[in-house]
């Protein structure tokens, strides 16, 4: 038995201490978790070594997935914005460390004793030590009304979501926040006077052949048959196949694993000098140096030495996926999944490619799917 098929076979069933069920495939465990379609890209030796998906677009079809199907990346969204905003501090437009609101036109991080010494920075957004409130969004049915962003940021209807503001003191500790990546959107849009998919594209996208890829709301007319739909947990589809969100800067990329894979792979050659599409060496290393707790900007950073790795992954109604990739040992993967209960399957398919693959040191069942 060959890796691909020891990983695509060797599935240990989430939280199964004893392992008793024994090793399961992967259609199998799909069928487990009400996941009808997957797209996986597995990264050995510094390249691409294979890309396979699994099922079918949406539960009540038999409409099999393709690998330009894209999946709802969700938070995987905020290391792609990272990397734009590194890029342009790289040209001397942004600063990392320079309040926002002197950059921000069209809304202002409202004034607060909080911040009349530490100030809400890029750095502080990037790595969630802004001291921001609004750790998610749930997200919008497509026919009913959808806010603006600068209705998320103050939370005002239709929003859903509380308004975006400053309850700690920046600097102070790490939270979690997608209300900071929504900041970090409109400070773009005021910055660059384009739309903010626009922004993204041009700055990271494009550079890096990512075709299959693109920041919007949710899948527009055209693009809706070549998206997955989304599943709920008990693998029923969505309402209206997916939800729709404003707040791009946090959850507006759709993606398939193969960009995504393109994605870790600049960052690892260009770590090396072999690369450099979107960011300098020096660049990328402050992008995967951890600024508190174990996030740097825009990655959660786990492991030392030979086993140091960035982390992300997404989870949004209806999709759950997960992306890792090693510092220096040029191996990682992408894991996409259109259903609610992905997030485990995502750890199994993982932890299967780091037994086949011998990852060092991955071995925790608890990882984070944010």
């Amino acid at each position: 038995m060959d890796n691909r098929q020891r990983i695509e076979n060797d599935l240990l069933p989430f939280g199964d201490t004893t392992q008793a069920l024994g090793p399961q495939p992967i259609l199998r465990r799909m069928a487990h978790y009400g996941v009808s379609g997957l797209s996986l890209a597995v990264i050995e030796d510094g390249a691409l070594a294979w890309t396979q998906v699994y099922g079918t677009r949406a539960g009540d079809t038999a409409e099999p997935i393709s690998p330009s199907i894209r999946f709802a990346a969700a938070s995987i969204s905020k290391p792609l914005v990272a990397m734009a905003v590194l890029r342009l501090v790289q040209e001397g437009v942004l600063d990392l460390d320079t309040d926002v609101n002197r950059y921000l036109a069209s809304w202002q991080v409202p004034a607060s004793p909080l911040t009349q010494h530490e100030k809400v920075t890029l750095r502080r957004l990037l790595s969630h030590s802004a001291g921001l409130t609004t750790y998610g969004f749930w997200g919008y049915r497509p026919s009913r009304p959808v806010p603006t962003l600068l209705q998320v940021l103050d939370g005002q209807p239709p929003a859903n979501s509380v308004p975006v503001r400053v309850d700690n003191i920046p600097g102070s500790r790490w939270r979690y926040s997608s209300g900071g990546y929504t900041i970090i959107q409109q400070l773009l849009i005021d910055v660059l006077h384009q739309p903010f998919a626009d922004t993204i594209h041009d700055l990271v996208l494009a550079p890096l052949q990512m075709a299959n890829s693109a920041i919007y709301p949710a899948p527009p007319p055209g693009l809706a048959a070549s998206s997955a739909c989304g599943h709920d947990a008990t693998g029923a589809p969505l309402p209206e196949n997916w939800r729709s969100h404003p707040e791009l800067g946090s959850a507006g990329l759709w993606s398939t694993a193969s960009d995504l894979a393109a994605f870790i792979l600049d960052i690892q050659r260009s770590l090396l000098g072999q690369s450099n599409q979107v960011l300098s060496a020096g660049l990328i290393d402050q992008m995967l140096t951890v600024q508190i707790s174990n996030w740097a900007l825009g990655f959660a950073i786990d492991g030392q030495g030979d086993a140091a790795r960035f982390t992300h992954g997404g989870a949004e109604l209806g999709f759950r996926c997960y992306l890792v990739g090693y510092r220096y040992r040029g191996q990682g993967a992408v894991v996409m999944t259109n259903g609610d209960r992905g997030d485990h399957l995502c750890i199994e398919i993982l932890h299967s490619i780091a037994r086949a693959q011998n990852w060092p040191a991955y071995y925790h069942y608890q990882d984070a799917i944010v």
